[in-house]
């Protein structure tokens, strides 16, 4: 027992010990990373899988809705194409501003592009003929030749412009009509988030209900949804949707959207608040709409309104008048 106490006691065997225990320190610290399986590198490994299997899923599903419901992109005429091509009737007429309202008008591809060059340069030889035939053959108007000819060249550069305006036409009545539906569409899309879905799956929840309500907004979000699984980037996705709509709300929920996914801020939250400010921005254009609507009957009241009044006011007084 002495001698057990002693041996304790030893400066060199306690020493040795201590020796031991750093080496086996630094053996088990060298040798841990390496006994140690990277848990993030297979968690990563299998989110991108999970990625890569949604992806050709979106991929197989858009390409069956594709076709069945037709939606497949036609090609250009022949003879349109060649026409626009020879007379380089891109470079002359078309721009970045026209593809992007023939986007925002739901028009894709390279044939409405082609469609609307062709009707830019056709139309107005197409007007002026009419015009012509209108103005010499079938009325023959008794005017001089230069007026005639006036009138004709102004039907020749509305034929001109007739597609602009048309395109023109189409992209306020998409604007609108997502612009009416989007604050609901928020409202699913924050339900949906707030339930546990992704992004990409709420997105595609939202497009087959809003369908209903707005056909438009449906098929934004629809291929909003394809992009956010083909894209490596969910960036560019929110962005192409802000581009195609060309509206300030989609692009300030858009641009929301980018940063929760930049600096990892709460979806749910920044969700509800751009629903909020949406559905703000359609009220005060109701009640915009409704402050102007005095000035704008002041026209028809004087035309139609006070003559019939005063004719019911007079009446009796001139009927006695005549009668005297």
């Amino acid at each position: 027992m002495e001698s057990l106490v002693a041996t304790v006691r030893d400066p060199v065997f306690l020493m040795s010990v201590s020796i031991g225990i750093a080496i086996f320190a630094t053996v088990l610290t060298l040798a841990i990373p390496l006994l140690y399986s990277d848990k993030l590198n297979g968690r990563m490994k299998a989110v991108s899988v999970e990625r890569e299997r949604i992806r050709q899923r979106e991929r197989a599903r858009l390409q069956s809705e594709t076709k069945q419901r037709g939606m497949r992109r036609n090609e250009p005429k022949k003879y349109m194409s060649d026409l626009v091509t020879k007379l380089s009737l891109k470079k002359a007429l078309a721009d970045d501003s026209t593809v992007e309202k023939l986007r925002m008008a739901g028009y894709r591809g390279e044939a409405p592009l082609t469609i609307l060059l062709f009707a830019r340069f056709v139309l107005p030889f197409v007007t002026f003929s009419l015009a012509m035939l209108l103005l010499f053959v079938v009325f023959d108007l008794d005017r001089p030749v230069v007026i005639k000819l006036v009138f004709a060249l102004l039907g020749a550069y509305a034929g001109f412009y007739a597609p602009v305006m048309f395109l023109s036409s189409k992209v306020s009545k998409r604007q609108l009509s997502i612009k009416r539906a989007f604050p609901d569409a928020l409202d699913l899309l924050l339900i949906c988030v707030e339930s546990g879905m992704s992004i990409e799956q709420a997105f595609r929840k939202v497009a087959e209900e809003i369908g209903l309500q707005s056909i438009e907004l449906a098929e934004e979000l629809s291929l909003t949804t394809a992009e956010l699984s083909f894209l490596p980037d969910r960036k560019s996705a929110y962005e192409n949707l802000a581009s195609r709509t060309g509206l300030e709300g989609v692009k300030a929920v858009c641009l929301s959207l980018i940063q929760s996914e930049r600096y990892g801020t709460p979806l749910g939250s920044t969700l509800r608040t751009m629903a909020q400010e949406n559905r703000d921005m359609r009220m005060n254009e109701a009640e915009k709409k409704a402050a102007a609507l005095p000035p704008k009957l002041t026209v028809p009241m004087i035309l139609f309104f006070l003559p019939v009044l005063f004719a019911v006011i007079m009446s009796p007084a001139i009927i006695k008048i005549t009668n005297l």
